[in-house]
């Protein structure tokens, strides 16, 4: 099990696939910075490409600029773009997930009504900026 802590870069999406099952997807960058072997520091943001299967209502609480600390199991995939490029990607298929700042663990035991039944304008981080958001 990996932990990743992150901004959602835009708001949640609930998409349906087939036997009725419903699949949350959502995106996360995560900052990290290092110093270079000359003492310059460097700023480094990673994309994860995250799916949620539990409960497509946690799609509520997931909306730009909210932090988030999620468990998982983490995948890259390669393709082939349109452009004849390589591309690839982070995937990480989320099995709990956090929000910080008051939110509570959400997993396959709990219930989220309790959360996801609060106005949007209520989030800890409505009135929070930061100038560093890759977004």
């Amino acid at each position: 099990m990996n932990t990743i802590i992150g901004r959602v870069t835009k708001n949640a999406e609930i998409n349906q696939i087939k036997n009725d099952r419903q699949v949350v997807n959502f995106s996360v960058a995560i900052n990290d910075s290092y110093k270079t072997k000359d003492g310059e520091r460097r700023e480094q943001t990673s994309y994860y490409n995250c799916s949620y299967w539990i409960s497509p209502n946690v799609a509520k609480i997931l909306t730009k600029g909210t932090l988030v600390e999620l468990s998982g199991r983490i995948s890259s995939s390669a393709w082939i773009g349109k452009d004849g490029e390589i591309k690839s990607g982070l995937n990480f298929y989320t099995s709990k997930i956090k929000l910080h700042g008051g939110g509570q663990r959400l997993d396959a035991t709990q219930t989220i009504t309790r959360q996801t039944s609060q106005p949007q304008n209520d989030s800890p981080f409505a009135e929070e900026t930061e100038d560093d958001l890759p977004f």
